[in-house]
């Protein structure tokens, strides 16, 4: 199982908010592919996926703030 969390996304920022989920529980994906759009006070962020696989669970939810570390979904790795 692999955890997707908010990453460092410089210039001192310590959260970013979930502006929406680009895919759903349930959802294979490749890696690369985009996930989740992110936005910070000042720009806007895709997060990909790190290995492709099953989305298993979305955690954050759209429109909350997540510092940076959190985790915001699981994939099940393809073996």
């Amino acid at each position: 199982m692999t955890e997707i969390v908010m990453p460092d996304l410089g210039e001192d920022f310590e959260e970013a908010t979930i502006s929406f989920w680009l895919v759903e529980a349930g959802e294979h994906v490749d890696e690369g592919k985009d996930l989740v759009e992110v936005t910070t006070e000042k720009s806007t962020f895709n997060i990909p996926a790190p290995c492709a696989g099953v989305v298993t669970e979305l955690i954050a939810i759209e429109g909350e703030s997540i510092p940076v570390g959190n985790v915001l979904a699981r994939i099940e790795e393809e073996l």
